[in-house]
């Protein structure tokens, strides 16, 4: 199995970014970790991030034609304004879950709407780091 785990806008800043929300764990330390648990399951896990909606669609795109078998995506900011993630999830048909570090739905109103959701077939907020290690066992569990 192999799994892509794409990371949007401002999470190659973990560490960085207001640790009182995100921790103090680093994004290298959070796909050393990922990888970590991919190893101990046995399954291949790459990992793409950018501050940029265009190249998060073209990532999701090519997870397709790379023939992944699941997607796990932290979308950041354009959770609450991208429908262009939304239909490139819809678009390729790849089991995809959403994950969130902290737990939008506690935090701004505008944080409450999730247009990729919809595309998901589950989301993991509120979790910290760990949810993205939920997120792979989900989608090993439901394949």
């Amino acid at each position: 199995m192999h799994i892509l785990v794409i990371n949007g806008p401002n999470l190659n800043m973990l560490g960085i970014r207001q640790p009182e929300i995100y921790g103090n764990t680093t994004y290298r330390d959070l796909l050393d970790m990922i990888q970590a648990e991919a190893d101990r399951m046995g399954i291949q896990v790459s990992f793409f991030q950018s501050n940029h909606e265009g190249a998060l669609v073209d990532a999701i795109q090519q997870a397709y034609f790379d023939k992944v078998d699941g997607i796990v995506i932290n979308p950041g900011a354009y959770t609450h304004t991208s429908v262009a993630l939304l239909d490139a999830v819809k678009a390729v048909s790849i089991p995809t879950v959403e994950v969130h570090i902290s737990d939008p739905d506690t935090r701004e109103e505008f944080r409450h709407i999730s247009y990729i959701r919809a595309a998901c077939m589950a989301t993991v907020k509120g979790h910290g780091l760990r949810g993205y290690l939920d997120a792979l066992h989900l989608l090993c569990d439901n394949a």
